[in-house]
């Protein structure tokens, strides 16, 4: 009988009910996922897995995406996709596709007792992503010295991880040339209550807390993660900038002819821009780029010294429409002191843009620097917050330098919160780096995934939203998979209107330029 306070429903188990999911909208990822040959590459780079049982390396790792994009953020999410008899269906058809019966076979042996298991299971997930773990570099990692950070040489299954992702890359530019890279150099913290992870620079509620800081390099054009480093939070974000870089630009795919480097006032190291200036990159040649400068008393003092006749309004673009800002721009005459220990040094061209302080320092301070707080490239000198900037572009009118290396604070940091907030990226699963690293990874292929997703295959109403909307409008529709004819058919609500969208989205895939064999 029940009480007063529930509903007149009864709840049971229905063995009749299979081939149901909430999942339908996964069907166009993992066709997605099959036109650009993300298992073949996971297969072909990452070779973590050793002999020919158990689990495959794609199996795992795209289990894992498909569980950043469900919307799980946890190993023991993948407990929720095992029980969705439909979605395994579908998985099962998209693992099997394209492998004749011998290579199925085969599969089906790995083995020794039958399973019905289509995604494995959270203790099989926590040892694989173990296997990306160095115990030696783990070592060296905990050890006290007196160098000011590590940071632990990648296991080559984690380095194929990176490769998958340029594949994934190399697909992008295929469906969408582009002959130049705009790329954002930037670190976000993701805190944490691991107990091996480093204590970071931030303090919330005073207190120092645990971090891990990947270094991330965003392609503007593409709208794509291009190269992350996982690193521990007590890593200083500028630490190893030129080699990151250097290994972002090995990244770029075939058809990129030049490259733009934009970054805060972590990339303000003169190995880096002389690097760049000085096209010492065989392939790029001289790199342009628009830095954040230090707040250095000596740039302050250039900046005090130019006259109020050469600072000039800043204008932005909005809706095709030149605004005014309250900002001003200008010219700073400044020779750094690391250009002065050699001839041979390059110059650079020095900015600077002040608006009205909202903390005017008293008259007599104007030397004091007040900290501001989520605003660290900015300082306040007298009555004006200033900015300053360091770039090598000689043929571009000071404004607009200054509102192109602003664009940077969009769209990368943006993909900083869909990884840790959409994704499952903010969410480590283990007390161990190298876990932790191919965890992140393996949420950055999600992400570029998605964006992918996005650019060429969604509607136009859904490219804008955010992955938690495309999650209710697209990927949680219910439906049942069944079986006919030696063929799946998913049999949706007429009510629901999805059957027409979803047959046009795999018309795009369809259309998509297909990627080249490995």
């Amino acid at each position: 009988m029940m009480t007063q306070n529930l509903l007149p429903i009864k709840v049971k188990n229905d063995g009749y009910l299979s081939g149901l999911t909430s999942l339908a909208g996964m069907l166009v990822y993992l066709e997605l996922m099959w036109a650009c040959k993300l298992r073949d590459s996971i297969e072909r780079n990452v070779q973590a897995r050793s002999g020919g049982q158990g689990w495959t390396d794609s199996e795992i790792c795209i289990a894992l995406i498909l569980l950043n994009l469900a919307g799980g953020d946890c190993v023991n999410d993948l407990r929720t996709l095992e029980s969705d008899d439909g979605f395994c269906r579908l998985l099962k058809l998209a693992q099997q596709s394209g492998l004749n019966a011998r290579k199925r076979r085969k599969l089906m042996r790995r083995w020794r007792r039958k399973t019905h298991r289509m995604i494995a299971s959270s203790s099989s997930v926590f040892r694989y992503l173990e296997s990306f773990h160095d115990e030696e570099q783990e070592i060296i990692r905990d050890l006290p010295t007196t160098r000011p950070a590590f940071i632990p040489k990648p296991l080559p299954a984690l380095v194929g991880l990176s490769l998958v992702n340029r594949d994934l890359i190399e697909f992008a530019q295929l469906q969408r040339p582009s002959d130049i890279a705009t790329i954002d150099m930037d670190a976000t913290l993701i805190p944490t209550n691991i107990e091996t992870a480093k204590y970071c620079y931030k303090a919330k509620d005073g207190q120092i807390r645990r971090a891990f800081q990947p270094l991330n390099c965003w392609w503007s054009e593409h709208g794509l993660m291009l190269y992350t480093e996982f690193r521990d939070g007590n890593v200083n974000a500028g630490f190893e900038q030129l080699r990151v870089f250097k290994e972002a630009l090995e990244h770029l795919p075939a058809g990129v002819k030049s490259v733009r480097l934009r970054s805060d006032s972590a990339g303000y190291q003169h190995n880096l821009l002389k690097y760049c200036e000085k096209s010492l990159n065989h392939r790029f040649g001289r790199i342009e780029f628009a830095v954040s400068c230090s707040r250095s008393v000596s740039f302050r003092q250039a900046v005090a010294e130019v006259p109020n006749s050469e600072w000039h309004r800043l204008y932005y673009l909005e809706n095709g429409e030149l605004k005014p800002s309250v900002k001003e721009w200008a010219e700073v005459c400044f020779v750094p002191d690391e250009s002065c220990k050699s001839k041979n040094s390059p110059l650079y061209r020095y900015l600077a843009t002040r608006e009205p302080s909202r903390n005017p320092i008293i008259s007599g301070l104007e030397q004091t620097e007040l900290p501001l707080e989520g605003d660290s490239d900015y300082w306040n000198c007298g009555q004006y917050r200033l900015f300053g900037i360091v770039t090598n572009i000689t043929d571009w009118e000071g404004g607009d330098v200054i509102n192109w290396l602003h664009e940077r604070c969009g769209y990368s940091e943006q993909a900083h919160s869909v990884i840790k907030n959409d994704l499952a990226g903010g969410q480590m699963p283990s007390r161990l780096f190298g876990a932790n690293a191919a965890w992140w990874w393996l949420s950055v292929i999600a992400h570029n995934l998605q964006a992918i997703m996005k650019q060429h295959v969604l509607p136009e109403e859904l490219r804008s939203k955010r992955l938690k909307a495309i999650r209710f409008s697209l990927i949680n529709i219910p439906a049942r998979i069944v079986s006919h004819a030696r063929y799946l058919i998913m049999q949706l609500s007429s009510k629901q209107h999805m059957a027409d969208l979803i047959m046009e989205m795999r018309r795009r895939i369809a259309s998509l330029v297909p990627c080249p064999s490995g």
